[in-house]
């Protein structure tokens, strides 16, 4: 199959969209340490594990937490049938 033939203006949109992409990605991934090292430090001065903290800002981000309710009561009811509750 030939290669396809991009026209200066759809060379110029390509250049300009990956750019723009490169751009984002580099800043969402700045963040995203960002963000993760303030919820270690903030974890650790509230004695707790930095995956809880990071798990309760994923549920609240996606306003799911009847969800993962639901999902805890399927787990439980699946514990509670094969005796392994604590």
């Amino acid at each position: 199959m030939p290669a396809r033939m991009f026209s200066a203006e759809e060379k110029a949109k390509l250049t300009r969209i990956i750019n723009e992409g490169i751009q984002v990605t580099t800043e969402m991934q700045t963040l995203k340490e960002g963000l993760s090292e303030t919820v270690k430090a903030i974890a650790e001065e509230l004695d707790m594990k930095p995956s809880v903290l990071q798990k309760a800002i994923r549920i609240a981000h996606k306003s799911s937490l009847g969800e993962e309710k639901n999902k805890m009561t399927e787990v439980e009811e699946v514990l509670e049938a094969v005796g392994r509750t604590l």
